[in-house]
């Protein structure tokens, strides 16, 4: 509950006679930004009652519970799938709960949970397998039938984690592109991407969460849903805040729930959610105008498969939506993972909700935590690192013969020699396969047999990312480079193999 101080303007009593009476100034939260910058904050908390908010993103922490009422023999189901997408039964006997990100086991990677919520909010039909065991009081242990969201009786949307607060944007400084949550990053700094409506960003507009809590009423789906508790992963410490939800799927629309695949990473699900921030005092007027000159985030090298990536400049929210910024003193293009046209629908559907008297504001029973902390995982097993096992490496120069190349390969005992420019750098590597081939062909430039197109590694990468890469790519050794791309070593299988049977 928000207790009335001299800084109270309204109550939540009052906005909502307003609502009834058809008497409530309702505005987005891009409109509030220029109503603050021209009239004030004390003027704007006065005339403004309500300030609606929006986003429109992948939420992969979204889900359904599906209650399919009893078949005739009963079923106690064990395993089941809908549309080959497996869903967790662990509930009652005819309850599942399917999860966004769950793939398809026939057509994974292009269709999955998502898909499946999205399908049944449009009425399709939805195929059900089960499998049980069989008990006395279930005595069936297969079923197979179809179905549609109206034969359901409930099917509830209930997403742990949704319209998380701050999401860093990304780029890859890897010499190949790579696909990731946060969609296609080219190599090279190629590329960056960004998720997030900015300014109309729900928790951004009232980041200490005083109309935000258990039973604040939002827009969600398309329908009507409902905050449940904070979201998992909650990190307000570091405006990382997330809200758990729910609502009834029966009332949304596909419009706001979109089922999506990302390329090489897997499926889930766009999410539209709205949060209403009643105007009750001038501090909630001063947020709910944050500009997006005022949100800003980090440009993360997701290149480096380590939790602590790291930072490679700060970027506000009004420079991302130019879809250019300096990077690495070069103009690199941006694209974003949110619909920001999406987004402002949200706002502007809830804004006319509320003003039409379909919508009104509610006092959560409990507002979210501003000083949980988050933790990552608990590690018991020592993680190796490339640093930590990587050896010397041989280099040269392209000005070498490949015969000194070979006499490198016996003296030095090694079967890969990476070629460098003369600052050190990497220009490309040989193997011992490499030389003994270009002997067998009388060849003699090196130029001719570099092998260009190099796989590398970073000292702080992880050993089994490493030896994933070596596998992948059907290879056996990765030079270690830094930031400059200045040789530093190599890793090998055999560097590998070794540390395995340790």
């Amino acid at each position: 509950m928000i207790p009335l101080t001299e800084s109270n303007v309204k109550t939540y009593e009052e906005i909502n006679e307003k609502i009834k009476k058809g008497d409530a100034v309702v505005v987005t939260a891009e409109e509030m930004v220029r109503i603050v910058e021209e009239q004030g904050e004390k003027k704007a908390s006065n005339e403004i009652d309500v300030v609606t908010t929006g986003t429109f993103g992948a939420m992969c922490s979204s889900g359904a519970f599906l209650n399919f009422g009893h078949s005739d023999p009963p079923i106690k189901m064990e395993q089941l799938w809908l549309n080959d997408v497996e869903a967790y039964h662990g509930n009652a006997a005819v309850d599942c709960y399917i999860g966004a990100t769950k793939m398809s086991v026939t057509k994974p990677f292009v269709y999955g949970g998502g898909h499946v919520i999205e399908d049944l909010v449009s009425g399709k039909e939805i195929t059900l397998r089960a499998r049980a065991y069989g008990t006395d009081c279930y005595p069936r242990t297969s079923l197979e039938t179809t179905f549609n969201i109206d034969d359901l009786n409930q099917a509830i949307l209930c997403n742990p984690r949704n319209a998380y607060q701050g999401y860093n944007a990304a780029t890859n400084g890897r010499n190949e592109t790579i696909y990731t949550y946060m969609g296609k990053l080219l190599a090279n700094y190629g590329n960056v991407t960004y998720s997030g409506s900015g300014c109309l960003s729900p928790l951004y507009n009232d980041p200490d969460y005083e109309t935000i809590g258990i039973g604040t009423r939002i827009f969600l789906g398309g329908g009507v849903g409902y905050v449940i508790g904070e979201g998992t992963q909650h990190n307000p410490k570091n405006h990382r805040g997330t809200i758990m939800v729910k609502g009834d799927l029966k009332q949304m629309s596909p419009e706001y729930l979109k089922g999506a695949a990302f390329t090489k990473y897997g499926t889930t699900l766009y999410v539209g959610v709205g949060i209403p921030i009643p105007i009750l005092n001038e501090g909630l007027a001063r947020k709910t105008a944050i500009s997006d000159a005022d949100i800003s985030t980090e440009v993360i090298d997701y290149g480096v498969p380590r939790l602590n990536r790291p930072s490679l400049r700060k970027v506000t929210y009004q420079e991302l939506k130019t879809e250019r910024i300096q990077l690495n003193g070069r103009t690199v293009k941006v694209s974003s993972l949110s619909s920001l046209k999406t987004a402002r629908k949200v706002a502007q559907t809830l804004k006319k909700w509320i003003e039409e008297g379909r919508f009104f504001v509610n006092k959560p029973a409990e507002t979210l935590s501003t000083t949980i902390g988050f933790k990552p995982m608990k590690i018991t097993k020592e993680i190796q690192y490339v640093r930590s096992i990587m050896i010397p490496a041989i280099t040269t120069t392209t000005d070498t013969s490949i015969h000194d190349v070979a006499k490198l390969i016996v003296e030095k005992n090694v079967n890969h020699i990476v070629i460098v420019n003369n600052d050190d750098t990497l220009k490309g590597i040989v193997t011992s396969f490499d030389v003994t081939r270009a002997v067998a062909n009388n060849r003699d430039k090196l130029e001719d047999i570099i092998v260009r197109r190099v796989y590398t590694a970073k000292p702080d990468d992880p050993v089994d990312a490493a030896a994933k890469e070596l596998e992948t790519h059907k290879i056996s050794a990765l030079p270690v480079i830094d930031e400059k791309r200045k040789v530093l070593g190599i890793i090998t299988s055999e560097e590998i193999s070794q540390l395995l049977a340790k």
